[in-house]
């Protein structure tokens, strides 16, 4: 959920991190393992340092829009209240009904999870060479039907070209066109 944080007396830190980077946060379940984001334990967490992250010092009658899914540290810097208001911005059967902060994972993202793991389940089922094939097919299958949205324009490498002409790669994090020949 949304939510203002409005700060009525005192200071607060407020570090925010940007839901681009929610594969450097060492999620649990819907929460960062990173608890003292300053004295990073880099051995445990060594991507952590990549994190895009915004950082404010809120004084009194300051108020920090917090959008949905933007992970955020707080810190009192001293004696403070402070008040939050959080909204939904989506249908309500997305939303947990106990979620009363927001921190919840959406429904339809709990039940993608669960699924998830009842496919690794399956997969651990499998030879080494296999469950690491397959399990490359899934990760493949998901990064195009669901992070992609199946929009050839979102590779950086969209064109003209009819799709037998010209296909992306990925190889070590990077898009790379190749054309296929006959």
């Amino acid at each position: 959920m949304d939510n203002f944080l409005i700060q009525v007396q005192g200071r607060k830190r407020v570090v925010l991190f940007s839901p681009s980077s929610v594969n450097f946060l060492y999620m649990n379940g819907d929460k960062s393992e990173v608890l003292e984001i300053d004295t990073v334990d880099t051995f445990r967490f060594p991507l952590f340092s990549k994190a895009e992250r915004y950082e404010v010092i809120l004084e009194p009658g300051d108020i920090l829009f917090i959008p949905a899914l933007w992970f955020h540290n707080v810190i009192s810097l001293e004696f403070g209240v402070a008040v939050n208001v959080f909204w939904k911005h989506l249908d309500d059967n997305m939303y947990d009904t106990k979620d009363t902060y927001g921190n919840k994972d959406l429904l339809p993202a709990t039940r993608a999870f669960q699924i998830t793991d009842r496919a690794i389940k399956a997969l651990e089922e499998m030879p080494a060479e296999y469950r690491d094939f397959y399990a490359r097919r899934l990760i493949s299958r998901i990064e195009q039907k669901a992070v992609n949205h199946g929009d050839k324009s979102d590779d950086g490498f969209h064109s003209d070209k009819p799709d037998n002409e010209f296909h992306s790669v990925k190889l070590d994090d990077e898009f790379h066109r190749v054309k296929l020949e006959d």
